[in-house]
């Protein structure tokens, strides 16, 4: 497949990376001349300087024989433009725009980019989809990581293995004796920032991350094996009145009714703004770094604090201070992916990376054969896909202890209808199914190949 990503920052050079390992073949174009010598010196793709909506820089990158876009620059404007001349000019098939400017994403304006005005296929907002993957751990008191798949029939959860956790030190292949009637799979282990998928013969030390797939219905008592009985956050404080902020508080006033949240900001005009927007919360200007505006906003009867402001460093230092004076449990969005690793010791509980989120939402729209959902882990470790199996997938009407997996794949869950099963080595795959599997970065074109039953496929 031949792909042009537009960007080379966070996201594209991600992107360029995840396409360029699995054999694809990738242009990335960006304007800044330091960051395409940057891809150039770490990736086997081309580069190019230019300005990725010129109709000249999309042909000298091989735009007509194109079969993707990607636009991820940091202005909106460019990305549509690139997307609008690859279809216009070079009949591009598939355009994938990041919009982070929310006046563009407004329902009203919902035709604005259908075929017969600006003919983008998938827009992606990583304001709004980092909005809602706090909302999902909000969910998942206890849980650093939470990934709704199924239509929510499947939970993919991280969490993070205490003293108390009552199965450390127990061979993975016991759980199943230990709670029968559990529907859990361990899918993955992170431990000392080496990231495993385990055997049965593998335990969990103290420190370790461990993700886990349930069937929803069992959540509460896979939370509790894990030793995370945690209550549900009902009083939240935002550190942060920016898109992400704002699109946090709108998502919790409209799914949340039962959350109360509070939002610190510290421009003056801004917070005016986002007092205007919301209906049931409450707004204060100030810093989230003041102890005496964390008092006011009442953080000692919090149980969630989130810091989604632009400042990493901010955002670490304001979410354990709240600690501090209080909060329950800290939620940190960071940027900057050497600082993921080091915030957990400090006492923060999870990590929020805009630009891992960006790249799952945009996998999800790359991943060729019958794949639904995409999810990555901790920064491109590993991938949660969920597949839908066909008659002449490989992986049908066979035990899986008969079905070659490729090593660095494991099947976490088989949803049947309303039915979740937590697939046994004699537990057979049936066409229509819809597998939840968990493969290393290396591993997951054979799994695409696995689902993929139509010569367009491949």
């Amino acid at each position: 497949m031949k792909v042009i990503v537009c960007g080379a920052g966070q996201v594209g050079s991600n992107i360029a990376r995840y396409l360029a390992s699995e054999g694809n073949n990738v242009t990335v174009i960006d304007h800044s001349p330091e960051l395409i010598q940057r891809i150039s010196d770490t990736l086997d793709v081309q580069a190019m300087v230019g300005h990725a909506s010129h109709p000249d820089v999309l042909e000298s990158a091989g735009a007509g024989e194109t079969d993707m876009i990607i636009a991820v620059t940091q202005i909106d404007e460019i990305n549509m433009v690139a997307c609008e001349v690859a279809h216009a000019l070079f009949k591009v098939p598939t355009k994938i725009a990041r919009v982070r400017n929310q006046s563009y994403l407004k329902p009203i304006w919902a035709d604005l980019f259908s075929r017969d005005h600006m003919p983008i296929d998938v827009i992606i907002s990583p304001e709004i989809a980092v909005a809602r993957a706090i909302a999902r751990r909000l969910q998942v008191p206890g849980a650093f990581d939470m990934i709704p798949l199924a239509d929510g029939k499947v939970r993919v959860v991280g969490v993070l293995c205490t003293e108390s956790c009552p199965v450390l030190h127990t061979p993975l292949r016991q759980l199943t004796g230990l709670f029968p009637d559990l529907g859990l799979e361990v899918v993955a282990i992170i431990r000392n920032d080496r990231s495993f998928i385990p055997g049965g013969d593998d335990q969990m030390l103290p420190g370790d991350e461990v993700y886990f797939a349930c069937d929803n219905r069992h959540l509460n008592r896979a939370m509790a094996a894990f030793g995370h009985e945690e209550v549900e956050a009902r009083r939240i404080i935002i550190l942060g009145g920016g898109n992400i902020g704002l699109c946090l508080a709108e998502e919790l006033e409209a799914k949340y009714p039962q959350v109360t949240a509070r939002i610190i900001e510290m421009n003056r005009s801004r917070a005016q703004f986002v007092a205007q927007r919301l209906s049931r919360t409450m707004v204060l200007h100030g810093d989230g770094l003041d102890p005496e505006i964390l008092e006011e906003a009442n953080v000692r009867a919090t149980e969630t604090v989130v810091a989604v402001t632009n400042d990493d460093e901010g955002n670490i230092l304001s979410s354990l201070l709240a600690k501090r004076h209080g909060a329950k449990r800290a939620i940190t969005l960071i940027n900057k992916a050497s600082y993921s690793s080091l915030v957990s010791p400090l006492g923060i509980d999870a990590v929020v990376s805009p630009r891992a989120i960006t790249v799952s939402n945009i996998l999800q729209h790359v991943r060729r054969g019958r794949i639904r959902a995409v999810h990555s882990l901790r920064d491109g470790f590993a991938e949660v896909i969920e597949a839908e199996a066909l008659e002449t997938s490989a992986v049908v009407n066979t035990p899986l202890r008969e079905v070659k997996l490729p090593s660095g794949v494991i099947v976490g869950a088989i949803v049947r209808g309303d039915e979740v099963i937590i697939p046994r080595p004699a537990t057979v795959i049936r066409p229509k199914d819809r597998v939840i599997i968990l493969a290393t970065t290396g591993q997951v074109k054979k799994v695409e190949k696995m689902f993929a039953v139509r010569l367009e496929f491949f």
